[in-house]
């Protein structure tokens, strides 16, 4: 999911910029590649269609948004462009990757790279082997900071309001505060839980290490999921710990 609130009144906010507006129409597209017609834009963006198409045609001008032959929205290749400036993402991407391909030729499943965004978790990137286990979250993506563990490896060194903040809607605190613990003291935690998606297999198991700076604040994190395989934690935790280590120094923040 794309995490952007949908109204379903089919009117704005009174007064809300059009530069809100826009961003919503933005964070209507929720898989990579995919495409909307006018109708379903305005719907998942709680506007009406005449504001809807007004907006996009002006996003369309500045190359956020491009039309297909049969009318439909994609998102524009100058968002692309933009996006890959951002050093919270593609620059820890590119100290990043070259680890996460290791880990990924080793261990023939999914590597994923993430950064917090407020109470939340975006998939940098993920690396996937392809005959790896379905998993639920696409690069762009937002994660719960509190179900996951790549999100717990974020929320571990988050500030201190956002980690009370997190801890307070959390139905599981005890279990999280335990697991954060961890990752201060080891720099590494592995959770196991039920797999979000109805195909593969019923348990899945995530490794999930923070990317720290030489301050120590978060600069992101990694994590391995796999399905559960108990015998193979024990290696995966020291894998994603060199890893995350390797990044850190590499990043020189």
């Amino acid at each position: 999911m794309s995490g952007t609130p949908v109204r379903t009144s089919g009117r704005p906010l009174h007064g809300e910029p059009i530069l809100e507006r826009a961003f919503r129409l933005l964070g209507a597209f929720a898989e990579a590649g995919e495409s909307l017609p006018l109708h379903a834009l305005a719907t998942r963006a709680g506007l009406p269609k005449s504001t809807t198409s007004r907006i996009a045609n002006q996003l369309m001008g500045v190359g956020a948004l491009e039309r297909l032959d049969n009318g439909d929205f994609v998102v524009g290749l100058q968002l692309l462009e933009i996006a890959s400036l951002a050093p919270r993402g593609h620059g820890l991407r590119a100290a990043a990757l070259p680890f996460m391909e290791d880990l990924h030729r080793v261990t023939h499943q999914h590597i994923l790279l993430a950064v917090r965004d407020g109470h939340e978790a975006v998939l940098v990137e993920r690396l996937s082997a392809r005959d790896a286990a379905a998993v639920k979250y696409r690069v762009g993506g937002r994660l719960p900071l509190t179900e996951t563990g790549i999100g717990v490896a974020l929320l571990a060194h988050a500030p201190e309001q956002v980690r009370d903040e997190a801890l307070a809607s959390a139905t599981n605190a005890g279990h999280l505060r335990r697991l954060m613990a961890a990752i201060r003291r080891e720099g590494v935690c592995a959770m196991t839980g039920p797999n979000p998606l109805r195909t593969g297999p019923t348990t899945m198991s995530t490794v999930a290490a923070p990317i720290l700076n030489r301050r120590g604040d978060s600069l992101g994190a990694l994590s391995l999921v796999a399905p559960d395989e108990g015998r193979t934690q024990v290696a995966a935790r020291v894998a994603l710990r060199t890893a995350s280590l390797a990044i850190s120094r590499t990043a020189g923040l």
